[in-house]
């Protein structure tokens, strides 16, 4: 199973977000029964990157079974929707990183997986910044108090 092989769009084309906003979007895998996909997973997620233990949470999930008596086609197309929590806002810091995303799990008959993401950003937080060093004096210039 390849990229090619997933359609999972967000319908927002700059896929920027406030908290309280409809995230909308749909998911498909046309090949679905030739690829021997036995159920799919679409969680809205967010996780941290950076120094220290990496954090996960889960806002929402979504379970989709191709077998049983809540059966679906994975083939089709399968929109999903969910209200966006106030937090954690999505960061970009120097030691810490906050990243947002819809991902799509799936699972194939032989116990196989597949992860597919795709990122959004929730919230206006400023990226951090490095601090500049005040300017160092040389010997022509003097220090007035």
């Amino acid at each position: 199973m390849t990229d090619d092989d997933i359609l999972l769009t967000i319908v927002d084309g700059d896929r920027k977000f406030e908290a309280g906003d409809l995230l909308v979007g749909s998911f498909a895998i046309p090949r679905a029964d030739e690829l021997g996909v036995k159920r799919a997973e679409l969680s809205i997620v967010w996780h941290t990157s950076g120094k220290g233990d990496e954090d996960f949470g889960v806002h929402k999930l979504f379970n989709y079974n191709s077998e049983g008596n809540d059966a679906v086609s994975l083939g089709r197309r399968r929109d999903f929707r969910t209200r966006l929590p106030a937090g954690p806002l999505s960061y970009d810091g120097i030691a810490v990183k906050i990243h947002w995303c819809v991902r799509l799990r799936i699972i194939m008959l032989r116990g196989r997986q597949r992860v597919f993401d795709e990122p959004f950003w929730l919230g206006h937080v400023a990226r951090a910044q490095l601090a500049q060093a005040p300017p160092s004096l040389d010997d022509s210039q003097e220090l007035s108090l």
